[in-house]
């Protein structure tokens, strides 16, 4: 018991260190394995120009302030702003107005790969120029590295905020009594884990929710998209399917009982992420009150619907699975390397690709189920 209290201490004394997408544009990195991301902000792209085209219409700023809060790195960290330039261009056309200036502030933890996304910001301010040409008022672009369960921005100073697959991700690894052999919600684990995992996310998206509160004009608009469970996860009647984070967590086991894992650095690991359902997201929403919903919708992308290889309907199971456990890798390697080392990594990901390939064998692609919200600051 005393091992695994230190170890929990560690991971949370470290985890803004050791929490981020891994870096460049190698075979492993986020930047090559976010597909399923990219397909997420693409589905949700008319709700966000919707949301764009309500702000300045009703404001008609000369410069509109966005703030992308867990921006990561690689191609998808340019598709939000993208997506904002056209709607706010169609609007303007519509209205036969000046398109405003617009200033984007890139939010991530400092241990961030900020220095490709700078790398690559030529590449999209000459697109912009290509596509848009004077049509469009310039694009600043800038970092603002930080928690962005704290403040960053001065007292009403944004107009738009932006989040996509980030507010899942906890501030700390939540205070769980026993989950034994697990590292994350799952069908064994006690209800006493799922209301730590829930008293986690509340104190975090409150943190959230009240510090955009201050930062964003009256009038303004925040949009999220996050990772989430259906309404009906815990209903004995649904078919049950484990997602991925149980699936990781079955092959750390294996490799418990072959002695290359010690028990009790698997029974100290958790990931700190929580998928809440529409109704807990919904109510935390109105219960902080800063914010009027205008709409909360639901939807799945499955894992390998969002691969980006052409081949993926005729590919075997094997090469689904090491693709999809790549993408798992891209997001989780950091925490599973602190934790247990940089000698397992490699192991620990062959075998989930087994695993993935024969869950892919029993059950349908489920994929992940997501939540889209936009709100409008009272």
């Amino acid at each position: 018991m005393e091992v695994l209290e230190r170890d929990n201490a560690r991971m949370d004394i470290q985890l803004h260190k050791v929490l981020r997408m891994n870096g460049g544009d190698g075979h492993n990195s986020y930047a090559n394995n976010s597909p399923l991301q990219n397909k997420v902000i693409l589905r949700v792209k008319p709700i966000l120009q919707e949301s764009i085209a309500d702000l300045y219409s009703k404001n008609f700023p000369d410069c509109i302030t966005m703030a992308d809060m867990g921006c990561s790195s690689g191609p998808n960290t340019f598709l939000p702003i993208w997506q904002v330039i056209e709607a706010l261009d169609e609007t303007c056309r519509r209205l036969n107005r000046k398109p405003p200036i617009l200033q984007v502030f890139l939010n991530d933890l400092p241990e961030n790969d900020f220095n490709f996304i700078f790398k690559t910001l030529p590449s999209f301010h000459k697109k912009l120029e290509e596509e848009k040409g004077s049509n469009f008022g310039p694009c600043f672009i800038a970092a603002m590295p930080g928690n962005f369960y704290e403040r960053l921005f001065p007292p009403h100073s944004l107009h738009f905020v932006y989040s996509s697959y980030s507010l899942q991700w906890c501030s700390e690894v939540p205070k769980i009594p026993v989950n034994k052999g697990n590292i994350y919600l799952a069908k064994t684990s006690p209800p006493s884990v799922h209301r730590a995992y829930l008293n986690q996310f509340e104190k975090d998206m409150k943190a959230f929710l009240s510090c955009r509160s201050e930062e964003i004009i009256q009038g303004g608009h925040m949009f999220i998209t996050i990772y989430g469970r259906d309404d009906n996860y815990d209903d004995s009647s649904h078919k049950y399917t484990p997602n991925m984070w149980e699936l990781l967590g079955i092959t750390l086991n294996d490799m418990v009982s072959e002695g290359l894992i010690e028990e009790s650095k698997l029974d100290s690991f958790n990931i700190p992420v929580y998928g809440p359902s529409a109704e807990e997201l919904k109510n935390l929403i109105e219960a902080q009150g800063s914010f009027t919903i205008n709409r909360l919708e639901t939807f799945k992308v499955g894992w390998v619907e969002a691969m980006d290889n052409p081949y993926k309907d005729s590919m075997d199971k094997y090469k689904r699975g090491k693709h999809i456990a790549s993408r798992i890798r891209g997001i989780s390697e950091s925490l599973l390397a602190f934790h247990f080392g940089c000698e397992f990594i490699d192991n620990i990901f062959q075998r989930f690709s087994i695993k993935i390939e024969e869950q892919l064998e029993l059950t349908m692609d489920g994929g992940n189920t997501n939540h889209v919200v936009s709100m409008t600051k009272k």
